[in-house]
């Protein structure tokens, strides 16, 4: 019986280990949608597709299921419209939140999202009450780069536009404003910086301390959030 439950247990942590990879390879696809729907469906001439394409690659989502969200996106398969949502809202000890997503349905992903919000000591904030206490920043994360190289590469950087460049135990991250984010991109890739990932994140201005307590309730609240399928990120300004 024993070596019949432990084959249950294998079966039920791959059928979640499943599911947990087609709600990403979900969200994936619906960035990939959205970027080609803005800006056409060639990587070459869209950056922000480029991005979600080299994020769906490093997650080892199928060519096929690429290649279907980019003919979705840029109109060639009659679907619904996928599109970019931002929410804003406060959770607790008087921090923010600012809620990226990317749904067929505004209607239904708005109140899901005001649903989990309200159940974890959350709710929803007006549009700009929380998106001011952020900068929206390019961010692009690569391999630590070598000491005995970094002077070059952070001339070559600097060069094409970044703002910061802040070297950390499990990597070094390279911040720009998001009209220089592709220009960056291409020196990291040209001075062969090994990148791990590159997109927009919303930075905090200042974070807010808060105890352990709150600090449990507001990492709650978070993990809720992004067991959600349409929510690609979340952000905040807890310390």
């Amino acid at each position: 019986m024993s070596g019949h439950s432990k084959w249950s247990t294998i079966k039920n942590k791959k059928g979640a280990a499943d599911a947990k990879r087609a709600a990403n390879f979900t969200r994936l696809a619906r960035e990939i949608e959205v970027a080609a729907r803005g800006k056409g469906p060639n990587p070459d001439m869209n950056f922000q597709l480029r991005l979600a394409i080299d994020r769906a690659r490093a997650s080892n989502m199928p060519k096929d299921n690429i290649e279907r969200a980019i003919t979705r996106g840029s109109g060639g398969a009659g679907e619904s419209i996928i599109e970019e949502l931002v929410y804003e809202a406060y959770a607790p000890g008087g921090t923010a939140l600012i809620i990226e997503c990317v749904s067929d349905n505004r209607n239904r992903t708005g109140n899901e999202v005001k649903l989990i919000l309200s159940k974890n000591g959350g709710s929803l904030a007006g549009q700009g009450a929380v998106t001011y206490l952020f900068d929206q920043k390019g961010i692009i994360r690569t391999n630590l780069i070598p000491e005995s190289a970094r002077d070059d590469v952070e001339m070559e950087l600097i060069e094409s536009g970044a703002e910061d460049i802040a070297h950390e135990e499990e990597g070094s991250v390279i911040v720009s404003t998001p009209a220089d984010l592709s220009s960056i991109n291409d020196a990291a890739t040209k001075v062969k910086l090994n990148i791990t990932s590159a997109g927009l994140e919303w930075i905090p201005k200042s974070t807010i301390p808060i105890d352990s307590d709150v600090a449990s309730k507001v990492a709650e609240i978070i993990a809720k959030l992004e067991e959600h399928d349409d929510i690609t990120n979340v952000y905040t300004n807890a310390e």
